[in-house]
């Protein structure tokens, strides 16, 4: 895949560089790398002579990385793999702590625009949704072997739908006729499960739906959730991480974190006194998530629901 065809605009990028106080010598973490946008910045915010770790499951961002990264080789370490394994793969490179780490949560325009890789309800292609090309379970996995329990849950859980019931249900009916495998059948059956008043306000009927099913494929907020209790631990003194979220799932699960981890006591308020030794290891540096600017949502309608928050190691 060339340049031209692995366009992805970076969202919140200066505000995230900004932030996380980027300098000379300094060693920094970009966990989804995707396009390569967030590297860049980091690379050129801690020349000379800092070291950045750029981490993604997809093979295609690391096949383009080894073309525009050239010139930052020296600079630029490239690890395929999950950023909930953070610190085994920072293990892996003999670095015990980075002073820096971002993480752009979701999915990559690439991926989006790229209609084989079934994440998009836009373009006709399998159900396949994997991040990693070699994960073990396809959207068509779950769509044709989940029973209607499963379905709603995860519709509801990951996508907030309101119709989780009606399309899981739906599901359960057409994949008895014969498999669902591509995404167009799916978008239809969506549509056929939602009441027509419903699907003429709003988003696309089908977007919740294949939101929860690339966010159940890629065990996205199981990830997530293992990167923040971890990354405390792969932090220096004052060193900072930054996560740009794109749904209200994932920003409440960073919002909590950080809060967690910014709180010495974390005892029932009942007890008189302190009993769980728990000590703060974070400082919220953004009370309140950094928006994009207007102009940024004019520029790149996908950066309309980023938001961003930031904290720093004590």
């Amino acid at each position: 895949m060339g340049d031209a065809e692995f366009l992805h605009q970076t969202v919140l990028l200066h505000e995230t560089i900004d932030l996380l106080q980027v300098h000379s010598g300094g060693i920094y973490v970009d966990g989804t790398m995707g396009g390569g946008g967030h590297t860049r910045a980091l690379l050129e915010a801690s020349a000379p002579d800092g070291l950045v770790i750029a981490v993604d499951q997809d093979q295609v961002a690391m096949d383009h990385a080894k073309g525009w990264g050239e010139p930052w080789m020296e600079r630029l370490r490239l690890v395929k793999g999950n950023f909930r394994d953070l610190s085994a793969h920072l293990e892996q490179l003999g670095i015990l702590k980075v002073d820096g780490i971002v993480c752009d949560l979701g999915v990559s325009s690439p991926q989006l625009d790229r209609g084989e890789r079934g994440f998009s309800y836009q373009h006709e292609a399998h159900l396949d949704m994997r991040m990693d090309e070699f994960g073990d379970i396809t959207a068509m996995d779950l769509v044709n072997h989940s029973d209607a329990t499963e379905l709603t849950k995860i519709f509801r859980d990951y996508g907030e739908e309101k119709w989780a019931a009606r399309v899981a249900e739906r599901i359960t009916l057409e994949r008895k006729k014969k498999p669902i495998e591509t995404t167009t059948e799916l978008v239809e059956i969506i549509k056929a499960a939602i009441p027509a008043a419903a699907r003429r306000t709003g988003p696309h009927p089908a977007r919740r739906i294949f939101q929860a099913l690339r966010i159940a494929v890629n065990d996205e907020l199981g990830a997530l959730e293992k990167l923040l209790a971890d990354l405390p631990d792969c932090l220096k003194q004052s060193g900072r991480i930054a996560v740009i979220s794109f749904h209200s799932l994932e920003d409440r699960i960073v919002k909590k974190a950080f809060q967690l981890e910014a709180t010495d006591c974390i005892c029932p308020p009942h007890l008189p006194k302190c009993v769980c030794g728990h000590v703060a290891r974070l400082k919220v540096v953004t009370r309140k998530p950094i928006l994009p600017s207007e102009d940024e949502v004019v520029a790149n309608p996908r950066a309309r629901s980023a938001k961003l928050r930031v904290a720093e190691r004590l």
